[in-house]
Order: structure tokens, then C-alpha cells, then sequence
């Protein structure tokens, strides 16, 4: 049995997800968590009690600590464990991403049920699951690597403050969101305008928007 850790801030998600893959005959839930910090916990306490976990499967958009740093974590706590990230984001947005952070995988939450299971088979045999989307999304990162456009060069934590900043979040709300002072947030905002080229919030949207990375 491939024995697979759930870690989804939404519950009927999470719920879904355990139907479904008790279908599968072949995998079955080990554990659950609701956020960041209980999957890291769930996944420490497991291996010191030497209790299988074999696939986390990882939200990318949580309350609190964000996916892709729980993402980061694990790779530097247990390099081996595959983790399949699982997001409402397309995969031009995110799968390149994340796979350079060391997932195995990606998948959007409207995949269908068959591939969410193949997926997880696959990063369980120790291979890496890539949609024709991503792979796509690869080709295209190798082709005009030279010519990166901006956001791309910005960090982890600047890119997640530059998608929450052209969604018209403030940079209250974004401390809040991210468990992070204001003061901080404004460093990266400051850090985020002067590698994208804009001026200010709307000019930020703006190019967000023409660079396809939130929905206009």
C-alpha cells in the first residue's frame, strides 16, 4: 500500500480526496493535516515512531506558512519523501516552480480523479509525474532562460508577496496572511517594485496581469 499524508486547509477537499483514494486499492491515507504546521509535525512524529508515510500531498495556498515553504522544509528535513503539490493555480503559474524546489510533482485540483491517482503512483515509484502542461512550461523555461522576465528573478517569499500584492491585497493583510511584520512585507514590496520596474500597486497589477500570473 502507498500510504499518503494529506495536507489541504479545506476540509471537503481534503474529504474528496480521502474517497478517492480509498478507491484506488492500492493507497491509502496515513494521515491528514489542516495546515503547515501540523503536516510538518505529523510527518516528524511518523518517522521518529518509524511510521511509514511514502507521499505528502501538499496544497500550495494555505492559512499561515505557505506550501512552498512547507515545501522546503521537507526537502531539507527528509530529502527522499516525494511530495505531489496539489493547487488551484494553473501549471504555467506554478510547476516549474515547484519542481525546482525539489516536488516530484504538480497537479491542479480540477485534475481528473485518474490522474490525481497515476501521479501519486508515479512519484511513489521514485519517478516524477509531468503533465504535457508542465512539460510545456519546462521547455519554455530552458528556451528563454536568458531572457527571464523579471518576476522571475525574484525569491520565493518576494514572488509570493508579488502575487498577493497585484491581487489588491494590502500590505497589512499581507503581514497578517503571512505571519510577518508590515515593515517586513514593505521591504519586499520595495524590493518587488524596483526588480519589476514599477512605480507603484497599480503599475504592479498591471504588469502582473500582462505576465498572465493573476487573472485580470
Amino acid at each position: 500500500m502507498i500510504r499518503v499524508l494529506i495536507c489541504d486547509d479545506h476540509r471537503l477537499v481534503r474529504e474528496g480526496l480521502k474517497l478517492l483514494l480509498g478507491d484506488a486499492g492500492d493507497i491509502e491515507v496515513a494521515a491528514e493535516a489542516d495546515g503547515a504546521v501540523a503536516a510538518l509535525a505529523q510527518i516528524r512524529a511518523a518517522h521518529e515512531q518509524a511510521q511509514r508515510v511514502d507521499v505528502v500531498l501538499l496544497d500550495i495556498a494555505m492559512n499561515g506558512r505557505d506550501g512552498l515553504d512547507v515545501l522546503k522544509q521537507l526537502r531539507s528535513e527528509f530529502p527522499l519523501l516525494p511530495v505531489l503539490m496539489l493547487s488551484t493555480y494553473p501549471e504555467r503559474q506554478y510547476a516549474v516552480r515547484c519542481l525546482k524546489l525539489g516536488a516530484r510533482g504538480y497537479l491542479t485540483k480540477h485534475a481528473e480523479p485518474e490522474q490525481i491517482v497515476d501521479a501519486i503512483r508515479t512519484v511513489a515509484a521514485g519517478r516524477v509525474h509531468v503533465s504535457p502542461d508542465a512539460t510545456d512550461a519546462l521547455v519554455a523555461r530552458l528556451v528563454h532562460e536568458e531572457r527571464r522576465a523579471p518576476h522571475e528573478t525574484l525569491s520565493q517569499r518576494e514572488f509570493q508577496v508579488f502575487r498577493m500584492l497585484a491581487a489588491g491585497q494590502s500590505v497589512g493583510a499581507i503581514a497578517q496572511a503571512l505571519c510577518l511584520s508590515s515593515n517586513t512585507v514593505s521591504t519586499y514590496r520595495a524590493r518587488i517594485l524596483e526588480k519589476t520596474g514599477a512605480r507603484n500597486d497599480v503599475e504592479l497589477a498591471l504588469y502582473a496581469v500582462r505576465h498572465q500570473q493573476v487573472t485580470p
